[in-house]
């Protein structure tokens, strides 16, 4: 196995976790906005300095890829390149939709064998970044950007129970209505959650080229021209 830094800042929430062999060993966590900027090198340095107070040698570093915010998903791929360049680790990427599952999977043993999960991160008014998995995490739809109306996911619900979370879920609630809809709340993408995926990618050597590897924004970043006052 590895000693693996993760980094998560995808959403609102930044978290940073440090695991071992299976086991996370530390993680912080903040929930009070997209402050990134001013928490996440803080963590960073917090978890660094446990495995080195440890005499644990770091492997990898493990980053939320996207989709999600661009501000926070920039600020966290250029810390995770910046360490895995300035200690020599091998940089690994983990997709957020995919990492949102793992909460729910590990927590959640009441879910029906075949249901499909679908996470969903909140995008503009009735937008959301969202991708169906099976429990395997096997890709049954891929990532897209939706946009949320009565009809959306049928095909997916008339076959099979389809759980949506994630924080694009709530406005999707009242404009979901169909039976095999299952809502559950409050599921986040948080770091101390990626370390199966991201020791998979470990052993299996699947590594992200640090010069040249960016976030997966999905869409492009638009910018609003701001209105003259005179």
């Amino acid at each position: 196995m590895a000693c693996i830094v993760h980094i998560e800042t995808a959403t609102d929430v930044c978290s940073v976790a440090l695991s071992e062999n299976g086991a996370v060993l530390a993680s912080e966590e903040n929930y009070e906005g997209p402050n990134h900027n001013v928490v996440l090198a803080p963590y960073v340095d917090e978890m660094v300095s446990f495995a080195d107070s440890h005499a644990i040698p770091i492997d990898a570093v493990a980053v939320s890829c996207g989709p999600g915010s661009y501000t926070g998903l920039r600020i966290g791929v250029s810390t995770a390149k910046g360490l895995s360049y300035g200690r020599d680790l091998k940089l690994i990427s983990v997709p957020t939709l995919e990492l949102l599952c793992v909460p729910l999977l590990l927590q959640r043993e009441d879910l029906p064998e075949d249901a499909l999960l679908c996470p969903m991160l909140d995008a503009r008014r009735m937008e959301v970044y969202s991708a169906i998995y099976t429990r395997a995490l096997e890709t049954v739809k891929r990532v897209s950007a939706d946009i949320i109306d009565g009809a959306s996911y049928g095909e997916y619900l008339e076959n099979h129970p389809v759980v949506f979370f994630g924080n694009g879920a709530e406005k999707c609630k009242g404009v979901i209505s169909h039976p095999n809809a299952v809502f559950i709340d409050d599921v986040k993408p948080l770091a101390k959650y990626m370390m199966p995926l991201a020791e998979r990618a470990f052993l299996q050597g699947r590594w992200e080229d640090v010069a040249y590897f960016e976030p997966f924004y999905l869409k492009e970043f638009v910018t609003t021209q701001a209105k003259k006052l005179f």
